[in-house]
């Protein structure tokens, strides 16, 4: 089961003097796996990832839990409707998700990553020509 996997894992790096002084990365698309990985960290951690996608209260109780915890998260430009491909609809998405965040829990700023995801550019597909393009404009206004 993964959640005892990530305990197990956890645990075991903890032990070891070099690997504790450093942050981990936690990452699982199982949201209590994440959380398994939290509670056995020493130091600050970083969440990948925490998006919009499942709504609102989602986010909140997800943003709730990592800031319980004390780590950073990474947050991606994915809300209810799908991720965003444009820099416009990129940096609404993370303006609402750090809004969220830093108004409704007090959530430290510096603590917050913003991924306005690149997504797959060098198709070919006419559509996809300018992905990368967005993501350089978002990624610009966000910083």
């Amino acid at each position: 089961d993964s959640v005892s996997a990530m305990s197990k894992f956890c645990n075991y790096i903890s032990c070891e003097p070099d690997v504790s002084k450093l942050p981990l990365c936690i990452d699982s698309s199982n949201f209590s796996v994440i959380e398994a990985g939290l509670k056995c960290t020493q130091g600050k951690s970083i969440v990948n990832s925490i998006s919009l996608k499942e709504g609102e209260e989602d986010f909140l109780e997800k943003s709730r839990i990592v800031k319980k915890y004390g780590a950073a998260v990474v947050v991606m430009a994915f809300d209810e409707t799908g991720q965003a491909t444009d820099a416009d609809r990129k940096v609404a998405i993370c303006t609402r998700s750090y809004r969220l965040m830093t108004e409704k829990l007090g959530f430290n700023p510096n603590d917050i990553i913003f991924d306005p995801n690149i997504l797959t550019i060098a198709t070919g597909i006419e559509e996809h020509n300018t992905y990368g393009i967005s993501y350089i404009e978002a990624t610009k206004q966000i910083k």
